[in-house]
């Protein structure tokens, strides 16, 4: 028996307005959130048009045409902007009867090509429960028929399984939220041997450190430690009779462990060092959970993932920055202070789910509305944009 996914209604209609368009193939990616029973599908946002020389049609008249580099840097830089319990579910393509032909393999392709560039850059080790199906959504702009299928991107020999595509109405208006604010003070020693100062890869190894710190915290969830099978509204439900929001905000506080316990030897390593990277700040995260009996390890886990996703974004951003104002050459030894971009939320409309983005001091509001319109093909308003937080270093 193959998947389920339950799609918001608000999808059904983008999705309609794009086979109109009248191009000969639309791609683009699904967004939502996994579940052991069914995945949940959220928002399709199609790929930017690339810029191209003029002779170039922007439109692929081939499958075999089709920008793989390109769907799969939009799929990067989307995936910065999703929180904590969502990803990239799939992809999606609308074409013409001609072109569908061969759609399915294009749609295989695309999706382990966006799944080898995601799992690159991801400091958090996959859970043994993760669902590692994809999905491959195939329209026909003519017919309108609908084909899902669902391929493995654990198994490079996997085949499409038949899935169902299920709309929905208001799926996503209750989901339940996770909030923490963890304090971030991680120490770097950048060893005399390590050639040419890479900073951006004793960061990394600097926070897959701090990331497994994470891993082992403790999570109190409105002040209690709650087993990880446990339903996560359980004993909350006598609040059904009051406000609903009442039970859809959880507040987490995070307990991270000094050591491993007493039965454990502690070994120190003497390692000459030429300088240091110091992160220090208060990160806000955030996650968000479906409302059908969601367990306490879900949510926890969705909320880890935020956490350690928001700090090796930051710093990925940041790398990304100065090497476009400063080039890569730049070796400065001195002592530097660099601002980690601030992170903000905006709302899914009809949805109680906010995506994320982030943006640097001298960023105006209008270019994160723009990168919201390019990206994830949202128009937003100045006054939806929520600033999470003060700076971090």
């Amino acid at each position: 028996m193959g998947r389920t996914y339950l799609v918001e209604e608000g999808v059904g209609q983008y999705l309609s307005e794009l086979s109109t368009a009248g191009r000969p193939c639309v791609t683009g990616l699904l967004l939502g959130q996994c579940s052991p029973q069914r995945d949940f599908v959220l928002r399709a946002v199609r790929t930017p048009p690339r810029e191209q020389p003029r002779e170039q049609s922007s439109s692929p008249t081939k499958l075999a045409a089709l920008d793989e580099e390109w769907i799969t840097t939009h799929a990067t830089q989307v995936a910065r902007m999703l929180p904590g319990g969502l990803l990239v579910l799939g992809v999606f393509m609308i074409a013409t009867p001609e072109l569908s032909k061969d759609g399915q393999n294009a749609l295989r392709k695309l999706i382990f090509s966006v799944e080898k560039s995601l799992t690159k850059r991801r400091l958090w080790k996959p859970a043994e429960e993760d669902v590692s199906d994809r999905a491959a959504l195939q329209i026909c702009s003519t017919t309108k028929k609908v084909v899902c299928r669902t391929y493995d991107v654990q198994d490079p020999k996997s085949s499409g399984k038949p899935a169902d595509w299920k709309y929905q109405s208001a799926l996503s208006a209750s989901w339940l939220a996770l909030g923490c604010t963890v304090n971030v003070n991680i120490h770097i020693p950048l060893l005399a041997t390590s050639p040419n100062h890479d900073l951006e890869k004793n960061t990394k190894n600097g926070l897959n450190r701090w990331s497994k710190q994470i891993e082992d915290s403790v999570f109190l969830i409105n002040g209690q430690v709650k087993d990880d099978d446990t339903e996560l509204l359980e004993g909350q439900k006598k609040l059904k009779g009051n406000t609903q929001s009442s039970t859809q905000f959880c507040d987490v506080k995070v307990l991270t462990q000094l050591g491993r316990g007493s039965s454990a030897r502690s070994t120190a390593t003497v390692q000459v060092c030429s300088g240091s990277i110091n992160l220090r700040g208060a990160v806000k995260c955030r996650a968000y959970i479906h409302n059908n009996k969601p367990r306490v390890k879900e949510a926890i886990q969705a909320l880890k993932r935020d956490i350690i996703n928001t700090l090796s974004d930051r710093c990925e951003i940041l790398f990304e920055d100065l090497i476009l104002n400063e080039g890569p050459q730049k070796k400065s030894f001195g002592r530097e202070y660099h601002v980690l971009p601030q992170r903000l939320f905006v709302p899914v409309p009809g949805s109680s789910v906010m995506l994320s983005d982030y943006r640097f001091g001298d960023e105006a509001s209008a270019e994160v509305q723009e990168r919201f319109g390019e990206m994830l093909d949202q128009a937003v308003q100045a006054e939806d944009i929520h600033i999470a937080e003060g700076i971090s270093t």
